[in-house]
């Protein structure tokens, strides 16, 4: 897919790559500063990816119930890392 230096400079650039999928999308829009189209992009997937991005998102939103829901569903604990770094984990794990 592709590996996190590419994937912040394509966010610098404001250029998204082809073919990434709904959660790397998602993952690219918040990087970005948007938020909303993050969220709008994975707001109906259900697959333990797309929950660990979800629950990210309402992290970062300050939602931390809703959060910790979708962690539950992806399998995962909130993370006691900053969501900068949480980000980075996530393009990291997920981008590969």
């Amino acid at each position: 897919m592709m590996d996190i230096i590419n994937f912040k400079q394509s966010v610098i650039d404001q250029h998204l790559p082809d073919n990434l999928p709904s959660y790397l999308k998602a993952l690219w829009y918040d990087g970005t500063g948007d938020w909303k189209t993050a969220h709008d992009l994975i707001d109906q997937l259900t697959d333990p990816r797309s929950a660990h991005i979800h629950a990210y998102l309402h992290r970062k939103e300050g939602d931390i119930w809703n959060a910790d829901y979708w962690y539950k569903r992806a399998g995962k604990k909130r993370p006691e890392v900053s969501l900068e770094k949480e980000w980075e984990m996530l393009v990291k794990e997920y981008g590969q």
